[in-house]
Parts: structure tokens; C-alpha cells; sequence
């Protein structure tokens, strides 16, 4: 199957979301393999380089040929924001829609995701480089969750998004309504939702207990493929606890352990914990998206790659057509 030109003016854009340890990985190879497509990482933490068992990063040997954008593009240390992320892809959508195939999102970072689906602007409101020392100091003298609650009092739908461990993220947030008096909230419902691509949007969700099943074996695997070693490696490489990519799942918390603030046991217990809560924010955010067609995901993965492949076919409106190399 090829759905990379259309007849249209709009570029054809295949995105896949889903919350964490749902299977978008596994099912987005099919799909690319089946639809001529490259696919573009639409995690936020997927950019780190060296960040691979905590990111549950694809491996190259795993790609099955399958071009992989925007991963380990940056070091942990980069300030990696969602403006450079759109630059990024737009290029890529275009540069891959001229080679004549198929551009495919595939990630659980919402923000992320949505700014490229419908071309988000993202307006300059300046910064102020006291306020955010000064809510620095706040968050060092009272802790992480003391500055969330300020955040909480202003824009609680921000709040509700970002963890109180992302600090530069919700000093960020603040900082918008110190300088505008506009939410960052009322700012992104604000945006347009016309979208600059002939858009496919699939949205994998599972029962929530068998989705936090898979997020409590997802973390135990985790572990045993060695992300404590992997933690420990990037500490001691000078990579510091206190940047933006060391405060995601599966970092901050063995962290803790290595700083030997928490035992072991209880690290990986606040993982799974803090993954289940993300994974719940995670498909709050894609419930208020728009043009999603869901799939619940089962046990029975090809009758759910057949009804995605439908799905496609039905908005690209193209010829339903399988490869004789794929098997169902």
C-alpha cells in the first residue's frame, strides 16, 4: 500500500497515539511497513541520546528497516522544547512527502503530538529571567510540589498535565501568566483546530487494569534490561539531577534510590506508581483531542492491525490492498 501523495493540496499526515506500554511500537511497524511510511517519534524523551530502557526507546536491530526520526537527536543536558519539536517535524513531513511516502507520528506526548496535527502557534511572550530564579528558590526552599501548587491556584489544567517534578516546565507555565495574565491552558484552547494536513489520527486504549498490568511488567522489565545501570551511567557522566530529561519516568526515581533517599523496592513501586498516573494524564489529554478514531486494543493483535489498516484506508481513501509479504 502507498497513501504518501494525494490528489489534495494538504500533505497526508498518519499519526498513532496511545498511552504508555499499550503497544504503538510493535503495531506502528506493521503499519509503516504496510503503508510505505517513516515514522516520526512523538515522545518528548525519545530525543535523549543515551536515555534508551527508561524511554523504552526502539532499537536500531528492532527498526526492521523502518526510517526512525527524532531519536537521540540531543544530548540529556538540551533544553528540548515543543516549538523545536513542530520545526522539526514540519521539516520531516516534508521532506518525507516529497520522497513519495508516507509521514507517521507515532508517541504519548499529547502537546507534542497536537502542535504538529494542527499547526500550532506559539506566540513569543518573552521571559523574565528573575521570576524564574525566584521561583527556583521557591521550589528549593518549599520542594517540587509546594511550586505545583502555585501552578495548581492559576492554570489547574496545566497542573493537572505536567508533574510537579518537571520544574522548568511548570516555572514555564507561570512565567506565561506572570508576563501575559493568560493561562498557558486558555492559551492552547485557544489554538485553531483546523489542521494543515489531510489528517489520521488512531488512538489505541485498552481497560484500565490491563493497561496498568502491562505498565507494572513494562517497569520490571525495565529493570532487569538494566535501567538502574543505566541511571547510575548518566549521573556519573556528569548529566545533572536536576535537568529537564533526568525528571522523566524511570529517571527521577531510581535516582532517589542511587541517592540512596529511597530503598530499591520502593523506587521501582514510585515507577509504577508514577507511570500508571502519567499513562491516566496521558489519555485525559488525547480524550480532548480532536478527529481521533479509537481502536481498544486486545489480545488479538492482527485483527487489530486489520482494523487500523481500514481505518486508513478509509480516510485516505485509497485502495484497500495488502502486500504478499504480510501475513494475517
Amino acid at each position: 500500500m502507498s497513501a504518501g501523495q494525494n490528489e489534495t493540496s494538504k500533505p497526508r499526515l498518519l499519526v498513532l497515539i496511545g498511552p504508555t506500554a499499550i503497544g504503538k511500537t510493535r503495531m506502528s511497524l506493521e503499519i509503516a511497513k504496510a503503508w510505505n511510511a517513516e515514522i516520526i517519534s512523538g515522545d518528548s524523551m525519545q530525543v535523549y541520546k543515551g536515555m534508551d530502557i527508561g524511554t523504552a526507546k526502539i532499537r536500531e536491530e528492532e527498526r526492521e528497516g523502518i526510517p526512525h526520526h527524532l531519536i537521540d537527536i540531543c544530548e540529556p543536558d538540551y533544553p528540548f522544547s515543543v516549538a523545536e519539536f513542530q520545526e522539526r517535524c514540519g521539516e520531516l513531513i516534508r521532506d518525507i512527502t516529497a520522497r513519495g511516502k508516507l509521514p507517521f507520528i507515532v508517541g504519548g506526548t499529547g502537546l507534542y503530538v497536537e502542535s504538529v496535527a494542527y499547526g500550532y502557534e506559539f506566540p513569543d511572550s518573552g521571559s523574565d529571567e528573575a521570576y524564574r530564579e525566584e521561583q527556583l528558590q521557591y521550589a528549593a526552599e518549599y520542594g517540587a510540589e509546594a511550586l505545583h501548587e502555585k501552578l495548581r491556584a492559576v492554570d489547574p489544567e496545566s497542573a493537572q498535565r505536567l508533574h510537579p517534578n518537571d520544574q522548568r516546565r511548570v516555572i514555564r507555565a507561570l512565567e506565561v501568566h506572570h508576563l501575559t495574565g493568560m493561562t498557558l491552558s486558555a492559551q492552547l484552547a485557544g489554538q485553531k483546530k483546523t489542521s494543515p494536513y489531510e489528517l489520521c489520527i488512531i488512538g489505541l486504549s485498552m481497560e484500565r487494569q490491563a493497561l496498568y498490568d502491562r505498565i507494572n511488567k513494562r517497569v520490571d522489565a525495565m529493570i532487569e534490561e538494566g535501567l538502574v545501570e543505566e541511571v547510575r551511567r548518566l549521573l556519573g557522566s556528569g548529566v545533572s539531577g536536576d535537568c529537564v530529561a533526568m525528571q522523566g519516568l524511570g529517571y527521577k526515581e531510581i535516582a532517589l534510590f542511587l541517592k540512596q533517599q529511597l530503598p530499591l523496592e520502593d523506587a521501582v513501586e514510585l515507577l509504577k506508581r508514577d507511570t500508571r498516573r502519567f499513562a491516566k494524564r496521558q489519555l485525559s489529554w488525547f480524550r480532548r483531542m480532536h478527529d481521533i478514531v479509537w481502536v481498544e486494543s486486545s489480545e488479538n493483535f492482527h485483527k487489530n492491525l486489520l482494523l487500523i489498516h481500514a481505518i486508513i484506508a478509509g480516510k485516505f481513501r485509497v485502495d484497500l490492498e495488502y502486500p504478499t509479504n504480510q501475513s494475517f
